[in-house]
């Protein structure tokens, strides 16, 4: 009976023997992984570019949150304000009486934009409504409202007094840094609010 020698089997990718052929070893699979290599550093870009786009989107609605709670609370502190500055006549209001409904003349302006401190003097415009009279003039979010009609505006509570005190259609001259670092003037007709 003969008996059959175990030999080991190359391993793959090797030539039975001394295992060194001319050219080096052969690799098939080496293409294969560049590739995906490849895709995988292109999806990782792709995720990481979703990834910032959604972070920008995502403080670009706080952002805008921050600046509309901020402007709903100015608004009600210029709601309070004439009740308590108006002059009384003597006799206390009944609170029973119906509110009258504003009147025409009682309109007052608007510049269509939405503004919060900024981090020094000045309003840091956080929305533009389009179309209003903010948007038609060129104002952009990012910019830093500093004068209005010659009035130097410190913070976004001066902003709300000096576009109040503001005659609906009449032409303002506001000055504005930029983004950038620039500044610039622009006129703007304030609209109507009822």
């Amino acid at each position: 009976m003969e008996q059959t020698a175990l030999r080991p089997k190359p391993m793959p990718g090797q030539e039975p023997g001394d295992g060194t052929r001319p050219g080096g070893p052969r690799r098939p699979h080496a293409a294969r992984r560049r590739g995906r290599r490849l895709i995988t550093l292109l999806f990782s870009v792709f995720v990481g570019t979703v990834l910032v786009l959604s972070g920008v989107g995502l403080g670009t609605v706080g952002a805008t949150v921050i600046g509309m709670s901020k402007l709903a609370e100015m608004q009600r502190q210029a709601a309070h304000r004439p009740a308590s500055t108006a002059p009384s006549s003597g006799k206390p209001a009944s609170s029973g009486s119906p509110t009258p409904a504003p009147s025409p003349t009682a309109a007052t302006a608007t510049l269509g934009v939405e503004a919060v401190d900024a981090e020094k003097a000045g309003a840091l415009i956080v929305g533009v409504h389009m179309p209003g009279p903010g948007y038609t003039a060129g104002l952009i979010r990012g910019d830093v409202l500093l004068t209005f009609d010659g009035d130097r505006v410190d913070s976004a509570a001066d902003l709300a007094r000096a576009v109040a005190r503001a005659h609906p259609g009449d032409e303002v001259t506001v000055t504005v840094r930029h983004h950038s670092g620039g500044f610039q003037q622009f006129t703007v007709v304030p609209g109507y609010v009822l």
